[in-house]
């Protein structure tokens, strides 16, 4: 029987899958990227209150975690938002390995936000994405705004990590998901009611899209939201950022079996997402020895 740490790291790479295939879904889907992200958090919102009802949780909590939560759920909407629109621009393999960028964001707020050292390797390892996506860059310059779009979603995606990992110290997965989805679902109906975009066109989807869009709210959104969230009680912030990184091989994968020529890529391409994955591979042997050496009483 694996022990619980490997049960979450497993965990967490079906999740990391899951979010590889939501990419694919967002190009699927034929409409823009702000209604699509409003329809995302709507459906599941309602789906993660639905599961609250079912299990009767209690979704009290104090006012300051009330604003944290609605808050994040601002930036989550965000970070969606941006990155759909990159893909939109430009395709499913260059936002995805962009979006890796986000462990070196990652590397830098985490000692600032949780008031400890910065750990040289993961300096490197951020260097190393930075390195991967110039190569990525020079392919073709005309993937610039999609690139663009990408990191500051992947900015956006490091920041709510970080709340998420204050927050699940003391509040339920479900309760933060709820409360996330909810507000970005709110603050998305805001933008678009004041750009009067609630019209009869806007609720006209191709029953394609419907069923895309379910698919990504329920799955990839609902369950994935929550089941994420739970196994940051378990990994660091910045090996669940890092972990996310494999997110552009599970959806670079689907989305050529998918799309097929679109989204092949010249061999530079698969140079940076290579060194990029690299990173990922180093990460996970340092974080294992140094966990290794403190059972045995030796600090790294």
């Amino acid at each position: 029987m694996p022990n619980d740490k490997l049960k979450n790291y497993l965990h967490l790479h079906l999740i990391v899958f899951i979010w590889g295939f939501t990419a694919v879904l967002g190009k699927l889907i034929s409409i823009d990227a702000m209604p699509l992200v409003w329809y995302r958090m709507l459906i599941a919102s309602s789906l993660v209150g639905v599961f609250i009802l079912f299990k009767q949780y209690s979704l009290r909590v104090s006012n300051k975690t009330l604003m944290v939560m609605l808050t994040g759920g601002v930036i989550i909407a965000l970070h969606w938002v941006m990155f759909f629109k990159a893909i939109k621009v430009s395709n499913v393999s260059i936002a995805l390995v962009t979006m890796s960028a986000g462990a070196l964001f990652t590397a830098f707020l985490e000692p600032i936000w949780y008031g400890r050292k910065i750990i040289w390797y993961e300096v490197v390892f951020g260097l190393m994405v930075v390195f991967g996506l110039y190569l990525i860059f020079n392919v073709s310059t005309s993937y610039s705004l999609g690139m663009g779009l990408a990191l500051i979603s992947a900015l956006l995606g490091a920041i709510f990590t970080l709340i998420n990992g204050q927050l699940i110290k003391t509040n339920k997965p479900s309760t933060i998901s709820f409360y996330e989805l909810m507000s970005g679902a709110l603050f998305i109906s805001i933008y678009l009611a004041i750009n009067r975009s609630f019209n009869k066109d806007f609720f006209m989807l191709p029953l394609s899209d419907w069923f895309f869009i379910f698919i990504l709210a329920s799955v990839c959104t609902a369950y994935a939201f929550i089941a994420a969230i739970r196994v940051m009680r378990f990994i660091s912030p910045y090996t669940v950022m890092l972990t996310t990184n494999l997110e552009p091989v599970y959806g670079i994968f689907l989305a050529l079996l998918i799309f097929g020529q679109s989204e092949k890529m010249s061999p530079l391409f698969y140079v940076g997402a290579l060194i990029i994955i690299t990173t990922i591979i180093a990460n996970g042997i340092l974080k294992n020895r140094g966990n290794s050496n403190t059972k045995n009483g030796i600090k790294g």
